[in-house]
C-alpha cells in the first residue's frame, strides 16, 4: 500500500502508531510504503523460512526501511535481534527503529504530544525511564 491511496483504501494498520505516523508521513508529502517486503532471515534444512521480518514501512525517496515499536523496553530485544538478522543477510539494506520514547519526542516535536497521550506512546513514560 502506498501513500497515494485514497482514504478508503488506506492499510489496516496493525498498530495506531503506524497510522500516525502515516499520517505524519502524509502532512509533510513524504511518499511511504506499508509492509511492502518481508525479508527471510533464518530457514530450515530445507530451505523453507523459520524466521521473516516485514518492517513497517519503506521510504522509496530516502531509501529508507522504518519499523515502528511501542513494546516496554525490556521487550525490544526480539527487535533488535531481527534487525541484526536483516543487515547481516542484506547489509544493503538501510533501516531505522523507532522506539516507544523516539514516537513520544515525535509526537512532542510536531504538536500532538500532550495529556491525551495515547496509552500506546508510553503516557506512563515515568515509569519506562530505561527507554
Amino acid at each position: 500500500m502506498t501513500s497515494d491511496a485514497a482514504p478508503a483504501d488506506r492499510p489496516a494498520f496493525a498498530h495506531p502508531a503506524e497510522e500516525e505516523f502515516a499520517r505524519l508521513l502524509d502532512f509533510y508529502g513524504i511518499p511511504w510504503q506499508y509492509e511492502p517486503r518481508t525479508f527471510v532471515l533464518r530457514e530450515d534444512k530445507e530451505g523453507r523460512p523459520v524466521v521473516a521480518f516485514t518492517p513497517d514501512f519503506y521510504l522509496p525517496e530516502q531509501d529508507l526501511y522504518v519499523e515502528i515499536t511501542t513494546i516496554r523496553p525490556k521487550q525490544v530485544r526480539r527487535k533488535n535481534r531481527k534487525i541484526r538478522w536483516l543487515l547481516e543477510h542484506h547489509p544493503e539494506v538501510n533501516i531505522k527503529l523507532i522506539k516507544r520514547s523516539d514516537f513520544r519526542q515525535l509526537l512532542a516535536k510536531y504538536g500532538l504530544a500532550g495529556p491525551d497521550l495515547p496509552p500506546w506512546a508510553g503516557a506512563d513514560a515515568e515509569a519506562d525511564a530505561d527507554d
